[in-house]
């Protein structure tokens, strides 16, 4: 393993893995089941350097071999594809369109292009996005309507200018296909379904 894996320490990530990523697991499903709910990790986790908790947390939980990964040039660095592949074995790859799960920077350009959107016949098949902000709940308020949200919900995310919405209006305009997001900020999570109208 030594031979493979890089000379620095490996974060250790869970405390407790079995415990932990079923917690995770159910925050997950409850994020994107009430989207504009903000689920909060355990905070004992130890992430790598660069990765916020929940980050981590959400890969951990999710990410295994039959899920390539995508790292923006933000996260592409030894402590993070060695964490990933340590504890997860997903596949890092280098192209947009192969990945199932991405990790992205809120400020970097082009955060929708190339990512896969599934089909028609098998929208399933599409990417989903984990975007790092600065904060979760706090920043200029949209509201967001659609699948699992009685009414509207007034959902701050800081760190997103227009252009992304403006992307994520035409992610939802693809529906049933398209992206799905997951924002991370600390310990907290936040998910962004493709089927959520968002307006300013």
């Amino acid at each position: 393993m030594n031979s493979v894996l890089g000379s620095h320490d490996i974060a250790p990530g869970f405390v407790n893995p079995p415990h932990e990523s079923q917690q995770v697991f159910r925050g997950v499903l409850e994020a994107f089941a009430h989207p504009g709910r903000i689920v909060t990790v355990a905070d004992t986790l130890v992430a790598p350097t660069g990765l916020c908790r929940a980050t981590a947390a959400f890969l951990l939980t999710l990410a295994d071999r039959d899920t390539p990964l995508w790292l923006a040039p933000e996260f592409d660095h030894p402590e993070i594809h060695d964490f990933v592949r340590f504890h997860t074995g997903a596949p890092i790859v280098g192209g947009r369109a192969e990945a199932v799960f991405a990790l992205l920077a809120h400020d970097q350009a082009l955060l929708f292009d190339d990512f896969a959107i599934g089909t028609d016949a098998y929208p399933d098949r599409s990417a989903t996005l984990v975007i790092e902000v600065p904060v979760l709940g706090a920043g200029p308020g949209r509201t967001w309507r659609g699948p699992g949200i009685d009414g509207h919900a007034n959902v701050a995310v800081a760190g997103l200018d227009n252009g992304f919405w403006l992307d994520w209006a035409a992610n939802n305009g693809l529906f049933p296909c398209g992206v799905d997001v997951v924002f991370a900020a600390g310990s907290q999570l936040l998910a962004l379904p493709r089927g959520i109208i968002v307006e300013a």
